[in-house]
């Protein structure tokens, strides 16, 4: 058996900078960070007692006779890119909800790869399982995503990410103490809108109005840089809150399906009660609100939406981490895979 954790994300500037179809000619760089809020997959060899071959658990329940019939995309996908022949159980779990926001599909894919190295007894580096993930996910199933949530989940931590023009990326932490750390968590707020999307959808349209946007898509990248100015200088964090503000009104200009009249509601309610700026998290359209209030102020915010879930939670540096690893003797000698292929020649 074999448990992987991997974190989701929270991305504060520069997102929309992160895809392909901007990088390779511009650059791109975002300021993101991992929270202790994961995505838990378990994996191991099935022993051949079973009708079935395989067996995927997530929000449905699949038994299947061989890789191609999993219909969910990217467990399918990955366990034929990892060149996984034999019957295999794999169970997903999350602390939230998926299409919200905050890189669930990429923490997927990433827990599922690191998981699957380990079951196959293989070390991979945090940037190669990065490298594997956007493939997975833009090359075999040609969705239409960025690079950073594959990234910032197998990395963690608060990172500056910069994208290069030849593909490659690099990933700088954020240096800054733990006094002015905890003083810029302590400013933060998530709520969950109640309503989830396809963020892959949405990231078509905005990607394919790149060409129209390059002015916004320019400002919100250089708003990265002054960012980290902010955090990790003297200035007053309600600075942050005031270019979060900038970027989100930047971004939601970007095309008309990253924000709703219900979300726009929603944020102008946080702004009258005391928040000084906030987002949208992911590609728009629905999912987690990120709001920056000064803690004074935090308590008339909560009362004005108290309607909405609010989602306490912390920083994290570990990223995806195998917490559990005991790979199941039996299941990986020769004589186990070779009673299971005669047992599927009998029938």
């Amino acid at each position: 058996m074999i448990i992987s954790r991997t974190p989701f994300r929270v991305s504060f500037l520069g997102g929309g900078t992160d895809y392909p179809a901007w990088y390779r000619e511009n650059g791109g760089a975002v300021l993101a960070t991992s929270i202790d809020k994961y995505c838990y997959i378990s994996c191991r060899y099935l022993p051949p007692f079973f009708e079935h071959k395989s067996r995927v658990v997530y929000s449905k329940v699949e038994c299947v006779q061989s890789n191609q019939d999993i219909q969910h995309p990217s467990v399918r996908e990955t366990l034929n890119y990892m060149k996984i022949k034999e019957g295999i159980e794999v169970h997903h779990d999350g602390d939230l909800p998926a299409r919200a926001g905050l890189g669930s599909s990429s923490s997927f894919t990433v827990g599922l790869l690191h998981s699957l190295h380990a079951l196959k007894r293989t070390m991979i580096s945090k940037e190669d399982l990065a490298k594997e993930a956007i493939h997975v996910e833009r090359d075999i199933l040609k969705e239409s995503v960025g690079s950073q949530d594959q990234v910032q989940s197998a990395f963690g931590g608060l990172n500056l990410i910069e994208f290069m023009r030849n593909d490659q990326f690099n990933v700088s932490p954020v240096i800054i103490t733990r006094e002015r750390l905890q003083k810029f968590q302590s400013h933060l707020m998530l709520y969950f809108t109640g309503f989830s999307r396809f963020a892959s959808e949405i990231a078509k349209e905005q990607i394919a109005s790149i060409d129209k946007k390059k002015s916004e898509l320019k400002t919100m990248s250089q708003m990265v840089g002054r960012g980290l100015e902010i955090i990790t200088g003297k200035e007053d964090l309600l600075e942050f809150g005031r270019l979060l503000h900038e970027s989100w009104q930047l971004k939601r200009s970007l095309t008309n399906k990253i924000s709703t009249e219900t979300i726009d509601q929603i944020y102008e309610q946080a702004l009258k009660s005391g928040a000084t700026g906030g987002k949208l998290l992911g590609a728009g359209g629905g999912g987690f609100v990120l709001l920056f209030v000064s803690p004074e102020k935090q308590a008339k915010v909560k009362e004005a939406l108290n309607s909405l879930l609010s989602v306490p939670f912390q920083f994290e540096n570990t990223g995806t981490q195998i917490v559990f690893y005991r790979p199941n003797k039996e299941t990986t000698d020769a004589s186990w895979f070779k009673f299971q292929k005669e047992r599927e020649a009998s029938g």
